[in-house]
């Protein structure tokens, strides 16, 4: 793969954030480059990494039509980890994808994971090993975004994956998925560190206007949380910026080093608290005892733009005031933003009217890292405990 190189990168403590870069071409057989401004990435290594990688794919009532696009569309040395969210009676949907799972399974023999976030033994298996962070006032599991995140990546953890990516499962362009995945893999590989994330911004966002498709180049909610993003950054290093790109990627992936030392907020406001909390935490040279290996390592965080679009359902204005709201209460909320930035928000969201005149962000509902979890003995309680638990060559 052909990538520009991240030639520009702004430094914030012990987080390196790299410029965009976009991808140049797909599939190559160069083997040397002699522009310092393009990267390459060999292919016998991107299939390599790949089969280290475990991809979660988060659902909730998705049409299964699209979900089955996306599952076909995974590379094949993949582990998939499936969190589903969805009905389980009038209708139950939950049981039409375990249907259509095993259809796929049956063609295809991929390695797949298959878990409902519901299951009353996936809530057991957290109160046996004490995480209770993820569990509701009555002991079952929430039902937010965050929450089905966390468990995939337990599940990855528990398979011995290196890496863990994200991809939705309401994708309409089943071969951006499989860019996706590759381009994980080939931002892990121009790393050189072991704490890295690699978040991906769509080259178009396409939109059907007046019968006809607008390739637009953002999202409403990117737009608004990149712009925050960005302010937030630019205030503590005084220089302004517009590095961040990716507030909103719901496509991104981790080291597995990384994502067990993350704290993960619920809900939509999952990925832009991730930046905020690296940010917080690693963004100054404080208290560096208790993560000494980071902070000489360091944390790269690679942003990449795909080649495909990216066209997902549409869920709805209501949807879409959700994410902007949740999205800036990270901002909001965070130790790093001064009260002239507090104060913009406010004003940005009572304009919208997202919340009311008198109304402030809810401060978001943290869950601790899982790094304490003792993975094994989650798993031994998940395995004996949950109904809807589904293991194909895993």
């Amino acid at each position: 793969m052909l990538l520009e190189a991240p030639v520009y990168k702004e430094i914030f403590g012990a987080v390196k954030i790299y410029e965009l870069q976009k991808v140049i071409k797909m599939d190559t057989e160069t083997e040397e480059v002699p522009i310092y401004t393009i990267t390459n990435v060999p292919r016998e290594k991107i299939y390599s990494t790949l089969g280290e990688m475990a991809i979660v794919v988060p659902m909730k009532d998705e049409k299964l039509h699209l979900v089955d696009g996306v599952l076909k569309a995974i590379p094949h040395k993949c582990p998939i980890i499936i969190v589903s969210n969805s009905k389980r009676e009038g209708p139950n949907q939950y049981k039409l994808e375990v249907d259509l799972v095993r259809h796929f399974y049956n063609l295809t023999h991929s390695k797949v994971i298959m878990v409902h976030q519901r299951d009353p033994g996936l809530a057991k298996a957290f109160k046996e090993v004490g995480y209770t962070d993820i569990l509701d006032e009555k002991g079952n599991v929430r039902s937010g975004k965050g929450e089905g995140m966390l468990i995939g990546i337990l599940l990855a953890k528990a398979i011995g994956a290196k890496y863990v990516g994200f991809v939705d499962a309401d994708n309409y362009i089943p071969g951006s998925v499989n860019e996706y995945v590759k381009d994980y893999a080939a931002g892990f590989l121009m790393s050189e560190s072991d704490y890295t994330m690699v978040r991906l911004h769509w080259r178009h966002k396409p939109k059907v206007t007046k019968g006809s498709l607008y390739f637009r180049k953002w999202g409403r909610v990117s737009e608004i949380t990149n712009h925050y993003l960005n302010m937030l950054i630019s205030e503590q290093t005084a220089f302004e910026t517009t590095i961040m790109v990716t507030g909103n990627a719901g496509e991104h992936a981790m080291t597995m080093k990384l994502a067990e030392i993350m704290p993960f907020s619920t809900g939509y406001s999952i990925e832009p608290y991730e930046i905020v909390y690296l940010l917080e935490r690693f963004g100054r040279w404080e208290n560096v005892e208790e993560f000494q290996d980071v902070f000489d390592r360091g944390i790269e965080i690679f942003q990449i733009e795909t080649l495909n679009p990216h066209f997902h359902e549409d869920k709805g204005k209501e949807h879409v005031k959700e994410m902007i709201l949740l999205s800036l209460t990270t901002i909001y909320h965070s130790k790093l933003a001064s009260e002239n930035l507090r104060k913009r928000i406010l004003e940005d969201l009572r304009e919208h009217g997202i919340i009311g005149p008198n109304e402030e962000p809810p401060k978001p509902t943290v869950m601790r890292p899982i790094k304490d979890i003792d993975v094994k003995e989650w798993m031994e309680v998940l395995e004996n405990s949950a109904e809807t638990l589904l293991r194909f060559e895993v």
